[in-house]
């Protein structure tokens, strides 16, 4: 029986995640705790200039959003504090955290190679760094590098390689495309599945929603850099605010959402991978295969991004 105090317990959430994937997680944690949890969903520029704007009047405790780049951003405009917590230290690895703990992972979206089974072997592919071969010239499809998810693997090899090498590699890539970038990674995927080109990099949650409602396609995922530095990983989570008026509730709730029950409906629902490396991801998503994590710390992908938005620039990466 939740007990008069608890069931009095509030916490309100500003989410970049839309309203249908984490209400029923609300739900859920609600009926189990008695918490009320109150929330607003917006685009994460949005609400991390609300959330500076309110300062310490901010009615906001907790703040989930997508990208280690805006996690990271948020916490080092000072609208994060850090949380000493025994239960996210042991559910969330090192490399999907904070390093001063302002935020945590709560599920892992991989961003990896997609091809076309008809046209490309798998023995032909082997690291995204091959994908700059002169082989793939006029065989790669890429999504605008306006989009924060091609920001952050960016950075993420600048991380690896340094800027020489990874504006090479970019420069590479804009060689060897087939057309000009896609809005989206759906896009670059109907492209590829259409033979406009034979390889691409997409987040895998992009292709288990577009294979669920076209199954036909002759598209497969490769797990890239297995024999070295690994698949390039991000995140969703979820950060404390600075100002929070229900610290403690909220900290039982982020606690919660790194759980098992809750890790299974957060990644589930959007076929990501669970940030909790104990939870085993959704049978479908599964499917596709185990891969080796890069495990430098995602929170390069916030601490490089404006050197990788440069460097796209130079490169001719639109």
């Amino acid at each position: 029986m939740t007990s008069p105090l608890r069931a009095a317990e509030e916490v309100i959430v500003y989410s970049a995640r839309n309203e249908q994937l984490i209400k029923p997680l609300f739900d859920a944690y609600t009926k189990e705790t008695g918490t009320r949890i109150k929330f607003i969903t917006d685009k994460e520029g949005p609400l991390l200039e609300r959330l500076k704007a309110e300062g310490e009047h901010t009615p906001a405790d907790l703040l989930i959003t997508v990208d280690a780049g805006n996690l990271w951003r948020a916490a080092e405009e000072g609208l994060l504090k850090p949380i000493h917590s025994k239960v996210l230290q042991e559910n969330i690895p090192a490399h999907l955290r904070d390093p001063e703990n302002r935020w945590f992972g709560l599920s892992v979206r991989a961003r990896t190679i997609v091809y076309n089974t008809q046209k490309v072997k798998p023995s032909d592919l082997s690291t995204y760094e091959d994908l700059a071969d002169s082989k793939w010239k006029g065989r790669l499809c890429l999504r605008t590098s306006k989009k924060v998810y091609n920001q952050s693997l960016v950075a993420m090899m600048i991380s690896e390689h340094g800027e020489p090498k990874t504006e090479q590699i970019i420069k590479s890539w804009v060689g060897n495309l087939a057309t000009d970038v896609f809005s989206d990674d759906t896009q670059v995927m109907k492209a590829i599945a259409a033979g406009q080109c034979d390889v691409g990099i997409v987040n895998t949650y992009y292709y288990g929603r577009l294979l669920v409602k076209e199954p036909t396609l002759p598209l497969a995922l490769f797990w890239p850099n297995q024999n070295g530095s690994g698949v390039h990983v991000n995140i969703s989570g979820a950060g404390i605010t600075k100002h929070a008026k229900h610290e403690q509730a909220a900290l039982k709730l982020l606690e919660w959402l790194s759980s098992q029950k809750a890790q299974n409906l957060f990644s589930d629902t959007d076929m990501e991978y669970p940030a909790n490396p104990k939870i085993a991801p959704d049978k479908w998503v599964a499917s596709w295969g185990s891969f080796k994590q890069n495990l430098i710390n995602v929170s390069k992908a916030g601490e490089l991004q404006d050197e990788a938005v440069k460097l796209m620039d130079r490169a001719g990466y639109k």
